[in-house]
C-alpha cells in the first residue's frame, strides 16, 4: 500500500531546530551550574582545613602545661608558657600553613613562604595570669593577604579562654617534656 506524501508523518526543520536550542539552552544551565558548584566545592574544602587548623591551634594551646613560678627558665618549648610567651612578645604571632593543613615556615616568619595558604593569627587579649590566658585565634587565607590591609578571600575566628589552675608541670619529669 502506497502513502501519498502529504500523509508521511515527520518532522519539520523548523522543528528540529526548536529541539536543539531548547537542548543547547538546557546543556548551558547544566554546565554552567557545574562550574558554581566547584568554585562552591573549593571554597568548603579551604573553610574546612582552615577551621581544622583553628581547632587544632586551640586544642594545643588549651593541652599546653604550665610550669611552676620561677621555673620559666627551663622552658624549652615556646607553647608551654602562655603567660611568658606574651610578656617576651607583646604582639600577635603569625603562624603559616600549607593547603593540606601543616605548619610552615616557623613563628612569625618575616614574609609569607611560598607553599602558604592559611595565615593564622594568635592575638593575647590581656597579659594572662599565672592561671589564665586569654586569646583571639583566627585563619584568614590565602595567606599572601594582609587581613590589617587587604582582602582576604575567607576567614574563620575563634576566641580561647584557657585556665592552667590545675595544669603545673614538674621539667624534671621526662613525660613532660
Amino acid at each position: 500500500m502506497r502513502h501519498s506524501p502529504s500523509q508521511t508523518a515527520g518532522f519539520s526543520l523548523v522543528e528540529i531546530a526548536l529541539a536543539l536550542g531548547v537542548a543547547t539552552f538546557c546543556l548551558l544551565a547544566v554546565l554552567g551550574l557545574l562550574a558554581a558548584g566547584l568554585q562552591t566545592q573549593q571554597a568548603s574544602i579551604q573553610q574546612t582545613t582552615a577551621t581544622q587548623v583553628l581547632s587544632i591551634f586551640a586544642a594545643d594551646l588549651r593541652a599546653s602545661v604550665r610550669y611552676p613560678p620561677g621555673l620559666d627558665d627551663k622552658l624549652n618549648c615556646q607553647q608551654r608558657n602562655i603567660r611568658s610567651h606574651w610578656c617576651r612578645v607583646g604582639r600577635p604571632d603569625v603562624i603559616y600553613f600549607t593547603n593540606e593543613g601543616f605548619q610552615t615556615g616557623g613563628l612569625t616568619p618575616s614574609s609569607p613562604p611560598s607553599d602558604a595558604v592559611f595565615r593564622l593569627t594568635l592575638t593575647y587579649l590581656i597579659p594572662p595570669a599565672e592561671t589564665t590566658s586569654l586569646s583571639n585565634i583566627a585563619v584568614t587565607w590565602p595567606a599572601q593577604v594582609d587581613p590589617a590591609t587587604g582582602t582576604q578571600a575567607g576567614k574563620v575566628q575563634t576566641f580561647v579562654a584557657i585556665n592552667r589552675s590545675g595544669a603545673v608541670c614538674n621539667p624534671n619529669d621526662p613525660s613532660c617534656n
